[in-house]
């Protein structure tokens, strides 16, 4: 029976709360997932003891650049032309503590993947920490690796690295 240790992804890269959503944007995409992937959608918060207290995705760094204004507006004939670049070299400087969501869904490292699987459903979330037995971030589950463990069961096969 594989647990979360067995298909995590070691945690290479983290945040700080004090980082900036520049620095975070470059850690996302240049984040090592395996030995021939770079990449991530999100990426723990720690603090400077490594615990956990967030986590920031790409989703939240495309709100830093929307404009809450933006909810409100009836667009009519206004042009798009340039905005997202302008919008985010002002949020380049944003601090990741703005930004991170702060209550997290984890997991620990020898928990079963089927409460994997519950946790990621039932709280609609893409990614789960993985703690170990003293709360530290040992590494990320994403649920494409959780999918690929499930198809490998359904095709009695191993996982295999598809590309998105």
């Amino acid at each position: 029976m594989k647990k979360a240790k067995d298909i995590m992804i070691p945690l290479y890269n983290y945040l700080k709360q004090n980082n900036t959503l520049k620095e975070a944007a470059n850690l996302l995409r240049t984040t090592k997932r395996s030995d021939n992937r770079v990449g991530v959608k999100g990426l723990p918060v720690l603090d400077e003891n490594g615990k956990l207290i967030g986590m920031l995705s790409m989703r939240d760094i495309l709100r830093a650049v929307y404009p809450e204004y933006m909810y409100l507006m009836n667009l009519g004939e206004f042009t798009w032309d340039g905005m997202v670049e302008d919008l985010a070299k002002k949020a380049a400087d944003y601090k990741v503590s703005d930004y991170m969501s702060k209550d997290v869904i984890t997991v620990r490292e020898n928990c079963p993947l089927m409460e994997c699987v519950d946790r990621l459903i039932k709280n609609k979330v893409q990614r789960l920490p993985v703690i170990d037995k003293i709360g530290k971030v040992v590494g990320m589950l994403y649920h494409r690796d959780i999918f690929y463990a499930i198809a490998g069961a359904m095709l009695d096969d191993t996982p295999k690295e598809v590309s998105e």
